[in-house]
This record gives structure tokens, C-alpha cells and sequence, in this order.
């Protein structure tokens, strides 16, 4: 991602998306500190051998999800599948990159993969596909990667929705789904940071389980802490507490202390429902992200030169990278007096999912 991965926490912060998938990408082992975000979880596969081709794969806390390993001894493929559970069944999300230059053995293996994929009741499958050849409109392609491509679309029933150039005006990025009337409210976004794709938003029709916390905690905000002062004010301390040693008197105050609480501080149900901003994250950067979307959507309208488009995309790139590294900066440097933000940051940005599924019946 590189200077595309603060600017998308901050979209995240903006839209608040259940599922977030990115192809390309650059990262490696070297990466595994930084690519983690609050409130999600990260399903990856970087490309081996080489750097560029990684494919990655956000899922919101609250989804209940679980990786798919589909064709596992055959050809590997630069694709990700992954089951969440939904109310009316589950849906299978994945994330694909097809490199322009992927011989015919990965793209049968690839094929085989959305075949046992598209036997799930609700499938939808994104990425880029790198066929630019073809004509959605007419089903028609000139080359016979891209026929073959076809075919397997065909084969597998699936639609495509995207209707819109996403490079240069080539359609290379897809959105395909097994079933009519899933997907819906497509959308074509600006590019983030020096990207030249553009990105792909849209809506999928169908509620999907979210997990319900189990854990509870303090709900401040409705205590009664007068009544607390009270009940705490009226205990004779002197009394309780004479001739007790700091074991015994700990375990007496902490007693009445519970007990107070009980009667003054109500509980709640513990909430990931709204992603936590990152530290750097502020008002103003927000603000800056929001007239890059505007700008964008004037420019796609004619109402706003491509020169006047240019200004907010880059103040906002600049502004959010330049943020973030003062947040670090400061973390780094302030390491041995303030260890534990130091470190909390580090252990979010690590968070990964590794955890492995039956292939879908």
C-alpha cells in the first residue's frame, strides 16, 4: 500500500465499510507491523518471489468469518476466499489479481477456484482481472485469455456490475456475483493516493451475523456518583479497617467499593459497532479527505476542471502522511517514558486472521 494505507484508514473512518479488498499491493514480511486497523481483521496473501501482485482482504470485527483454502494443491493463484456467516445464509467474499502476464495453467486453476466458490449460495468476487479486451456489454472479448475468461463466467452464472472505465479507460477491476439483485449501489470512486485505479464501492443486499459482544463494562455516563461519595462516605474506615494488615484492608475496601458500584454505576454491552479513529487521525484531516471526494464527484460531473481536481488529492495525500509520521516520530522518541502507547500501537497494526475453513459445499 505504501502511501495509499493512511489515506485509506482515514476513508474507513469516513464510510465505515464491512469489507474492504485491495490488489497490488507491495507488501512483504517487513510490512507485518504496519498494516493492521482497529476493528478489523486482515485476511492476506503477498505475492512470492517477487514484490507488487499481493491481494488483501479487511473484514469488520462484528462479521463472523472464517478463510477458505480452495485449490490448495494446485497452481497458485493470486486469490483470497473468505465464508461470512449471514442470516439467510452465508456469503463467500473474495479478492483476486490476475497479472497481465498469467499463463493458462494459474487461469484454469483460478477457474476451477470460482467454480467451487460460485456453488455457495451468495458469492461475491472483486479485483482486478487485467482483461481489457472485453466487451460486458456485447460478451465479447479479442483475445483468447479473455474468451476463456468468458467462458468461465458463463459456465459459473455470474454477473458482472461494474459499467465503468476504472484505468485509463480500460474496465480492468470487476465485481462478480452468482445471484441477481446481491450487489447494488456501484459506485466509482476517486484513486487512492497515487493510484491509478480508480475505487470500487458498492452495497451487498444481504445482512450478514454480526457477533455480538459478551463482555460488559462500566456505563459512566448514566453513574449516580453522588450517591457513590455517599455510600462510600457513610463506611466508618477507622473502625473497619483497625488493626487490619494492607492485605485484609485492601480486600475490605474493595468490598464496599463493589458493592457502591453495583448500586450507583450501571453496566452495558461492550460495542466495536464504530472502528476507533487511529491516533493521527483529526477533524481537519477528515475534512481534507471529504473535499477530495467532492472534487472528484464535480470533476466526474464537468462541473470541476481535471487542474482543480488535482489541489484537494494531493492536500489530502500530503496532509494524512505527513500526520501520521509525526505520530510516530513522537512515539518513537518518547519510547521509554511512554512504553505502553508505543507498544499498543504496534500490537494494532499487527493484527492479522489466520485461520483455515472447509472449502464451500
Amino acid at each position: 500500500m505504501g502511501n495509499k494505507q493512511e489515506e485509506l484508514e482515514t476513508c474507513v473512518c469516513l464510510q465505515g465499510y464491512d469489507l474492504i479488498g485491495i490488489t497490488e499491493m507491495w507488501w512483504d514480511s517487513s510490512c507485518d507491523w504496519s498494516v493492521g486497523m482497529e476493528g478489523y481483521r486482515l485476511f492476506r496473501k503477498d505475492r512470492q518471489g517477487r514484490r507488487g501482485g499481493g491481494i488483501a482482504l479487511y473484514v469488520h470485527d462484528q462479521l463472523e468469518c472464517m478463510e477458505l483454502h480452495l485449490g490448495m494443491e494446485e497452481e497458485p493463484t493470486k486469490s483470497l476466499w473468505v465464508r461470512i456467516k449471514g442470516r439467510a445464509g452465508d456469503i463467500i467474499a473474495g479478492v483476486c489479481y490476475r497479472p497481465p502476464d498469467q499463463g493458462d495453467r494459474a487461469d484454469e486453476a483460478l477457474y476451477r477456484q470460482i467454480g467451487a466458490a460460485s456453488h455457495s449460495q451468495a458469492l461475491v468476487l472483486m479485483g482486478d482481472f487485467n482483461h481489457p479486451d472485453i466487451c460486458w456489454r456485447d460478451n465479447a472479448a479479442e483475445r483468447k485469455q479473455s474468451r476463456k475468461f468468458l467462458e468461465c463466467v458463463d459456465d459459473n452464472f455470474l454477473l458482472q456490475v461494474i459499467e465503468e472505465p476504472t484505468r485509463r479507460g480500460a474496465m480492468l477491476d470487476l465485481v462478480l456475483t452468482n445471484k441477481e439483485g446481491l450487489v447494488g449501489d456501484v459506485k466509482l470512486k476517486g484513486s487512492l493516493g497515487r493510484s491509478d485505479h480508480k475505487m470500487v464501492e458498492f452495497r451487498i443486499l444481504r445482512a450478514a451475523r454480526r457477533a455480538l459482544s459478551k463482555l460488559t463494562t462500566l456505563d459512566l455516563r448514566r453513574a449516580d456518583f453522588g450517591l457513590l461519595r455517599d455510600l462510600l462516605g457513610r463506611i466508618p474506615w477507622d473502625k473497619a479497617l483497625e488493626g487490619r494488615g494492607a492485605q485484609d484492608s485492601w480486600l475490605i475496601f474493595k468490598g464496599h467499593l463493589l458493592q457502591a458500584q453495583e448500586r450507583c454505576i450501571p453496566t452495558k454491552r461492550k460495542s466495536s459497532k464504530n472502528t476507533k479513529r487511529p491516533p493521527w487521525m483529526n477533524k481537519e484531516l477528515l475534512g481534507k479527505v471529504k473535499q477530495k471526494k467532492e472534487a472528484y464527484r464535480g470533476w466526474k460531473q464537468g462541473q470541476v476542471a481535471w487542474e482543480e481536481y488535482r489541489e484537494p488529492v494531493r492536500a489530502a495525500r500530503d496532509q494524512v502522511g505527513k500526520a501520521k509520521a509525526l505520530i510516530e516520530i513522537s512515539l518513537a522518541r518518547d519510547v521509554k517514558g511512554n512504553k505502553k502507547s508505543f507498544y499498543r500501537y504496534v500490537s494494532e497494526k499487527r493484527r492479522t486472521r489466520e485461520n483455515v475453513g472447509p472449502p464451500p459445499e
